[in-house]
This record gives C-alpha cells, sequence and structure tokens, in this order.
C-alpha cells in the first residue's frame, strides 16, 4: 500500500523552509554588518554606576545599538517612588515633525510660576490646600489658572479634587528639560 502525502501538509512545509533560509539569509547579513563595524571601546560597569572607564558610556552605547536615535533615559527616586524611563526617536523622524505642534507644552513650563510648581508638586507638595500655604501663589484663582495650564499641557494630572501629581512618564521629560535649560 502506497503512502499518500497531504498537499497542505507539503506547502506548509515548503513554505517553513522558506522562511528559514529567509532569517538564516538576514542573520547572516547582520553578522557581517557586526563584524565590519569598529569596535566601540568598552563601557565601564553600568549595573555598578562606574562608568569611568567610558564617560560617554550612554551615547557610545546607544551609537552601537541604534545609530541615528536621540533617546532620552532616566532612573531617579521622587517622593511617589522609583522611576525608570526612557524614550527615544529617530533624527531623521524628529526632523520631520511640524515643531509647531510641540509649542503648546512647552509654552505651558515657560512661566517661571508654572515652572516652580511643577517642581514643587513633584518633590511632594500636591493638594491646592498645600500650595496655598506657599507664599508664591498671591491667590487661588492664580494657583488655579497655572494648574489648568499645566494639567491642559499634561505636566500633570489631577487623581482626585484638589490633588495634583506629575505622571510617572512625564517626570524624567521635565528633569532633562530642565537639565537642557541649565547646561
Amino acid at each position: 500500500m502506497e503512502k499518500q502525502t497531504d498537499p497542505d501538509l507539503v506547502e506548509r512545509i515548503d513554505a517553513l523552509e522558506r522562511e528559514v533560509t529567509s532569517l538564516r539569509e538576514r542573520f547572516d547579513a547582520l553578522a557581517q554588518r557586526a563584524a565590519a563595524e569598529p569596535a566601540v571601546p568598552e563601557a565601564g560597569d553600568t549595573a555598578t554606576g562606574d562608568t569611568s572607564a567610558d564617560p560617554l558610556w550612554f551615547v557610545n552605547e546607544l551609537g552601537r545599538r541604534a545609530p541615528g536615535a536621540v533617546m532620552m533615559a532616566g532612573a531617579v527616586e521622587v517622593p511617589a517612588g522609583p522611576i525608570r524611563w526612557q524614550y527615544g526617536l529617530y533624527a531623521e523622524e524628529l526632523m520631520g515633525k511640524d515643531w509647531g505642534e510641540l509649542a503648546r507644552p512647552l509654552e505651558a513650563l515657560g512661566h517661571p510660576v508654572r515652572l516652580e510648581l511643577v517642581r514643587i508638586i513633584l518633590a511632594g507638595t500636591q493638594t491646592t490646600a498645600e500650595l496655598l500655604e506657599l507664599e508664591q501663589f498671591a491667590s487661588s484663582g492664580q494657583l488655579y489658572h497655572h494648574l489648568r495650564q499645566l494639567v491642559s499641557a499634561g505636566w500633570l494630572t489631577s487623581p482626585r479634587r484638589g490633588v495634583y501629581e506629575v505622571p510617572g512618564a512625564r517626570i524624567v521629560p521635565l528633569l532633562v528639560l530642565t537639565m537642557i535649560a541649565s547646561s
């Protein structure tokens, strides 16, 4: 008795073989490209924080892993707890954006009172009652005006009435912006 082969099974096996061949070719191309790239100096032990062997360890590692990328990252402790965050885009994508769309969130931080307000909230003062006790805010109307601007731009959220916080995903970008402004 002769065994018959299922045509669907044969077609699926052929498709798998083609996929394996394609993956092998892609792997070989990546391996060749990696072998042709100049060696990046070894970075310090970033797990222990020792970056003395390579002061540009972050830039070198970024260049090795994602050439052309622009990235911001941070690992910080704030009163709300630890924040570990990173975000990156390729420079080409950033250059292709309409930068006019970026004005609103930057404008919200463009007032000294709002910058101080975000800093105070990030440091742990979160209720409007606590904020009104500070001398920076002449009136509740002024305080609420600035809070609305910051909430509208996404720099603050209000999980409950009269309570404000900086969203976790905004903490590192906020610190990066202040770092940029102070450099």
